[in-house]
């Protein structure tokens, strides 16, 4: 499974990288899934990016992880993901968590496209 976080999901609006299609490409097999918390932060900021995010997942009907959201979607997601999972992020900080965990990490690079 691949996890997109809100920090992801921003930034690929706000430069136009076709994220699905990339990662479709690339992991055919792979269910691209966000935690319930990140649908919660996207309403929060409440600007287009964050809209467009909130109807991309929509349309492309990306599983919603059910949390008890009770913790920040980034400490949510790190309690379920996997060493056989992938989460994507521009959050550094939040990168060196996962990649401590054993947990590969896809990022947007040079505004252009996703890459480990």
């Amino acid at each position: 499974m691949i996890i997109l976080d809100t920090d992801f999901l921003v930034n690929a609006i706000k430069n136009k990288v076709d994220v699905n299609r990339q990662i479709r490409e690339e992991f055919i097999n792979e269910e691209i899934a966000v935690v319930d918390k990140t649908l919660d932060e996207l309403k929060k900021i409440n600007n287009s990016d964050s809209k467009t995010a909130l109807r991309l997942i929509e349309v492309k009907k990306f599983k919603i992880i059910k949390t008890d959201k009770k913790k920040i979607a980034d400490d949510l997601i790190l309690e379920i993901v996997g060493v056989n999972d992938i989460v994507a992020t521009q959050d550094k900080y939040f990168k060196r968590r996962l990649k401590y965990k054993g947990v590969k990490v896809l990022t947007i690079k040079h505004k252009d496209y996703v890459s480990f």
